[in-house]
């Protein structure tokens, strides 16, 4: 008698087995036809292929949306850079026909320049009165800011970007009646403090310098507040509750907490602080109103002394000098301030 049942032919029913207790494999489906021998394999389409996905895309439409991007920045930018390098080394007149090479001789006779290091005194001297000050309070009113129970935050932060947003000339003429000689109201301040000399902030050296800070300080101090309150906010806040809990102060907080955390941002603004204070260029020539930084030079500035070399005395060769020679500064000037910060982070870690 057969005493096969429907349990016994399980393992041909339900897969084959490897016979050592191994994992059993599908049995085939009858309803799925089996491949001719010989026959191409038919490709299966992944999920990649399908239409949107990364693969079915057309690469070359991404060179299409950034070519204007690089398009602008050869024309606008690698190019000037380029072609001054190039004239830098002529003695180039955009009035004559011919241009002769003269070598190193514009750097030679920039170096020798007395009205270039003046500039260059001028322009520093602006940076420090401009940047130095416009970074200490924009770290205090970034803290301020950051306050959780002030009101109106959002109000006071948009009220920040209202003078980086107003015109130059506009500043320039406000503050140039608040720094008049005779009726200025700094002037008429001083008076009522007990200080009887009235001081010319246009042709005195180092009042003209404070006047063109003010106005630079005015228009980007709440820009850079902007900049650190973003850094602050990144503080994670277990370092406060950990400052909380050890007694520490809000100055002692400020002071050990927020400022280590502000030193990557404090390296950036200086960096770019230090950019613009050295093209500093509408501010003097809308309160002096000419191209020489006033009538003795007392606040002409680099880029004052390069468009006057190129636009007013045609020399453009030297121009171009005055140029790469800016970018050299820029470049010094960053590489200490990169090396200071390195060299502070490295005694940090110790």
């Amino acid at each position: 008698m057969n005493s096969k049942t429907p349990v016994a032919d399980a393992s041909q029913t339900s897969g084959n087995s490897n016979g050592r207790g191994g994992r059993r494999t599908a049995t085939p489906s009858p309803w799925r036809a089996e491949p001719q021998p010989g026959a191409p394999r038919k490709r299966t389409r992944s999920r990649r292929d399908e239409p949107g996905s990364i693969r079915a895309l057309n690469p070359g439409w991404g060179y299409i949306f950034t070519a204007p991007f690089f398009i602008m920045f050869l024309i606008f930018g690698l190019a000037p850079v380029v072609y001054s390098t190039y004239i830098a080394f002529f003695n180039w007149d955009p009035l004559e026909l011919e241009h002769p090479f003269v070598g190193l001789d514009n750097f030679a006779l920039l170096l020798d320049d007395g009205q270039f290091w003046m500039a260059v005194g001028n322009t520093f001297s602006i940076w420090f009165f401009s940047t130095i000050p416009a970074m200490i309070m924009s770290i205090g009113l970034a803290a301020i800011l950051r306050n959780p129970n002030l009101r109106g935050a959002t109000f006071w932060r948009t009220i920040l970007l209202v003078p980086n947003i107003t015109s130059v000339l506009a500043i320039a003429i406000i503050f140039g009646q608040l720094f008049g000689r005779d009726f200025g109201l700094i002037n008429l301040m001083l008076d009522v403090f007990g200080f009887d000399r009235h001081i010319d902030w246009i042709t005195e050296q180092i009042p003209s310098h404070i006047a063109i800070a003010t106005m630079i300080t005015w228009r980007w101090v709440g820009y850079n507040a902007l900049i650190f309150l973003a850094a602050m906010l990144a503080i994670p806040n277990e370092l406060y509750e950990s400052a909380s809990l050890d007694g520490a102060s809000k100055w002692q907080t400020f002071r050990y907490v927020t400022l280590p955390q502000l030193r990557n941002t404090i390296t950036f603004v200086l960096i770019v602080g230090t950019i613009g204070g050295l093209q500093v260029f509408a501010e003097p020539l809308t309160l002096g109103g000419n191209f020489n930084g006033g009538d003795s030079r007392q606040f002409s500035t680099l880029t004052l002394f390069l468009y006057e070399q190129a636009f007013v005395n045609n020399k453009w060769g030297y121009a171009a000098a005055v140029g790469i020679m800016i970018t050299l500064i820029v470049l010094v000037i960053s590489a200490i301030n990169f090396w200071l910060t390195r060299r502070i982070a490295s005694e940090d870690a110790k």
